[in-house]
């Protein structure tokens, strides 16, 4: 009798050529030997990453594609802008006039132009960037999509990888998203809890880096909280014997955890930014979003295995009540010129840069991203509305194959005109390089969404 436990004790990517031959003829399973061979070495490939750490530069409230990564000189003139191409360190591939940094930087990221996802709706859009499916997206009107919701992708990084303190596995700078007044969905641990959430950090170019969960209250210093720890461990000592529980051993991690950071000065350290050199946090700009990359770097090389940067906490701009936030209805080109672009040009190179000189470039994936694009047509207030059939993301470091272009747009830059991708994608992508595979996601209990980006890989 023919028996298949091998193959159900170790799953299909772990299969190994030793179960395969027990059976006694790999045919009657139906793979070939090249099958088994690529089984094999994608089990390999994740048994072995090729990158320690994910930084997420999220672009919240949709950069446009038209004037930043896919130009289109040619189209009319209602759709291409007001801003030539140029060309960059890669030959043929072209990027705007308005980011010359990163243009001669281009042999170490790769851009995709040929993402899409399923909505407009910068909460449910959002949700989707975030967590890889819309389920329970919550739009602007306060409408939710059916479904489960699911794990953001820095939370799922927390739980496979496991607590480790005195630093968190996953941070994020900058407050919780909106639009409107509407705090969107996704943005947490979702399925696998809130001990997964993202330790929060926020950071004012006045006063510095502020830890909002663990500032300590008027009148208490960390050595009156160390004592007060000594009484808590002797009850919670008692609640042991009383419930030996995993989930009461997790909250004791991250109640370790939250009390190293404050009471440890190596770890309260890696947030002072003082620390660099004042030539290096004027390379990154003293601004938010630059001195966060900065502050990014410094997790990283601490041991931060999901760092992700918000761009603003708000979709909308500053002139509309927002922060600063990509979403250009009106004023698109001049807001791109006097603040977003130039931004993100200095700070992402400076991020780049400093990856690269500390050796730390090849094991962090850096990835800049929005929930979506902009419309190709301009619209009558010389701006561009939501467009989420088709837009753009770069992605660098990590081992991945860059210098290059994935997929394109059509001629106006309106949809895909081969290879279209889906931001689970992107990320099943990046939590592959990570040696984050389909075994990992399942036993954690998580449905792998999206495909792994051959091209990159």
């Amino acid at each position: 009798m023919l028996s298949l436990l091998p193959f159900r004790a170790l799953g299909c990517d772990r299969l190994t050529r030793r179960a395969a031959l027990g059976v006694g003829s790999l045919g009657v399973i139906g793979l070939s030997l090249a099958d088994l061979l690529r089984l094999e070495s994608v089990a390999a490939a994740e048994r072995s990453p090729r990158a320690r750490s994910i930084i997420l530069l999220w672009l919240w409230g949709g950069p446009s594609h038209l004037d930043l990564f896919d130009l289109k000189p040619k189209a009319p003139i209602q759709y291409r802008g007001p801003y030539a191409p140029i060309a960059t360190r890669v030959p043929g591939m072209e990027i705007s006039e308005l980011l010359p940094h990163l243009a001669r930087r281009t042999d170490r990221l790769a851009i995709i132009r040929s993402l899409h996802c399923e909505s407009n709706d910068h909460g449910i859009a959002g949700t989707i960037g975030l967590t890889g499916s819309q389920n329970g997206g919550t739009s602007l009107g306060g409408a939710v999509q059916p479904g489960a919701l699911k794990a953001t992708h820095g939370a799922i990084v927390s739980k496979v990888l496991g607590f480790q303190p005195p630093l968190p596995r996953f941070v994020t700078m900058g407050g919780t998203l909106h639009q409107g007044k509407r705090q969107i969905t996704g943005e947490g641990g979702g399925p696998l809890g809130t001990l997964h959430d993202p330790f929060r950090l926020e950071y004012d170019p006045e006063s510095g880096v502020k830890l909002p969960q663990f500032d300590l209250l008027k009148g208490q210093t960390a050595d009156l909280l160390a004592s007060r720890r000594g009484f808590s461990r002797t009850i919670d000592d008692l609640a042991r014997h009383l419930d030996q529980s995993p989930q009461i051993e997790r909250l004791d991690q991250f109640r370790q955890q939250a009390y190293s950071l404050l009471t440890s000065p190596a770890a309260r350290q890696v947030f002072d930014l003082q620390q660099e050199p004042e030539q290096l946090r004027t390379a990154y700009g003293k601004f938010r979003f630059g001195q966060c990359c900065l502050l990014a770097r410094r997790l990283v090389e601490a041991d931060v295995r999901f760092v992700q940067v918000n761009w603003s906490s708000h979709v909308e701009p500053v002139e509309d009540t927002g922060d600063g936030g990509w979403d250009m209805h009106d004023r698109n080109f001049q807001q791109l010129q006097d603040r977003h672009a130039w931004m993100l040009d200095q700070a992402f190179s400076a991020l780049l840069d400093d990856l690269h000189d500390r050796g730390l470039l090849s094991e962090t994936i850096v990835i800049a991203v929005g929930e979506f694009g902009r419309t190709p047509k301009i619209n009558e207030k010389a701006g561009r509305d939501h467009w989420q059939q088709c837009y753009s993301g770069l992605v660098a470091g990590g081992g991945l194959k860059v210098g290059q272009v994935v997929g394109a747009s059509d001629a106006r830059g309106e949809f895909p005109a081969n290879r279209p991708l889906h931001p689970a994608d992107l990320f099943r992508t990046a939590l592959h390089q990570i040696g984050i595979g389909t075994t990992d996601l399942t036993a954690a209990g998580l449905t792998p969404l999206g495909e792994v980006i051959e091209e990159l890989v």
